[in-house]
């Protein structure tokens, strides 16, 4: 097939006895089920062998990958209005708006990030897997803020591989419940799925992975505190899950708040203010340039339903660092 992408390496030393496919995954950054599709459909060779995906790799050995050209997507690209921070021809940069799901999934098959996405961007079909193109991290629903997105297969494989790296520097705004006593603090745990509930993770469960997440004070104020979070790792629902650990849950999170959040009972003290959604915001998102490796920084501004519980306009000054207070 003359546009198929044919990929040579030869193994290095932190390969001894990987998996196949979590070392490819690892060293090409590209996502571990297209791998291992590639690996089904014999297109994965080594030493001129097929080998299963979970085949122990050996330093020196020679792989070669045999990836196929785009296919058409299934999925019907949709006008959703997107506000794009920057693009080139390697990236999209845009601010997600709260409420809007990333990527297809049970219960949204439509209307989601990634449809938008096929509408504005008509050659992302392909790059990485079919339901989520161009996609190398996700906000949940309810979280607004900066989001980067990949335009061709190089660019997926090397911010997929920044942010395994630890890389992008991510931080975050958080208004969370009470008054958070120290200015400065580090939080290292490990996170895994609940033993009970699926749909939720824990800090206390049989299977977790490390979670690093720093975070300084930006404000105080009448019952809540505003936070400017780091998470240094990438588990799911990681800043979420430490918060609420920490015994100061983001307001608004239905999951993680508590019973006041899942009655919907959550409202500012001092004005008629009442939460619609988890107030947390990626506010800034840094990395480096996949083709010029430039260090870049963007970033979302806060959205007017979490300025307003800071008593203020989106765009007033603030502190040293921070322009949200």
């Amino acid at each position: 097939m003359s546009d198929e992408q044919i990929r040579r390496l030869v193994a290095d030393g932190s390969a001894l006895n990987e998996r196949l496919d979590r070392y490819l995954s690892r060293i090409t950054g590209l996502p571990r089920s297209q791998i291992q599709r590639l690996i089904e459909a014999g297109r994965v060779l080594v030493e001129g062998r097929r080998l299963k995906a979970s085949a122990a790799v050996l330093p020196g050995q020679r792989i070669r990958l045999s990836i196929p050209p785009p296919q058409p997507s299934a999925l019907t690209p949709e006008p959703i209005p997107l506000e794009i921070l920057y693009e080139d021809t390697d990236l999209v940069v845009l601010n997600k708006p709260a409420g809007l799901v990333v990527h297809p999934a049970p219960g949204h098959s439509r209307g989601t990030l990634v449809h938008a996405l096929l509408h504005h961007c008509p050659d992302l079909p392909g790059i990485g897997e079919e339901r989520r193109p161009g996609i190398v991290h996700r906000l949940d629903k309810e979280t607004s803020g900066v989001m980067v997105v990949a335009k061709t297969d190089a660019a997926m494989a090397s911010l997929a591989a920044q942010f395994k790296g630890r890389r992008v520097k991510k931080t975050y705004l958080a208004l969370v419940h009470g008054e958070v006593k120290q200015t400065e603090a580090r939080i290292a745990t490990e996170i895994g799925r609940h033993d009970r509930d699926r749909k939720r993770m824990a800090v206390q469960t049989r299977k977790g992975r490390e979670a690093v997440t720093t975070y300084r004070v930006i404000k105080r104020l009448d019952g809540f505190t505003l936070l400017q979070v780091h998470p240094e790792t990438g588990r799911t629902h990681q800043i979420r899950v430490h918060l609420s650990a920490m015994g100061h849950p983001v307001i608004g999170d239905r999951l993680y708040g508590g019973r006041r959040e899942r009655k919907f009972e959550v409202r500012s003290s001092k004005f008629e203010v009442r939460v619609e959604r988890q107030l947390l915001h990626a506010w800034r998102l840094g990395l480096f340039h996949p083709t010029t490796n430039e260090w870049m920084e963007f970033e979302a501004p806060l959205p007017a339903d979490f300025a307003s519980w800071l008593h203020t306009e989106p765009s007033t000054d603030t502190t040293r660092e921070t322009k949200v207070q």
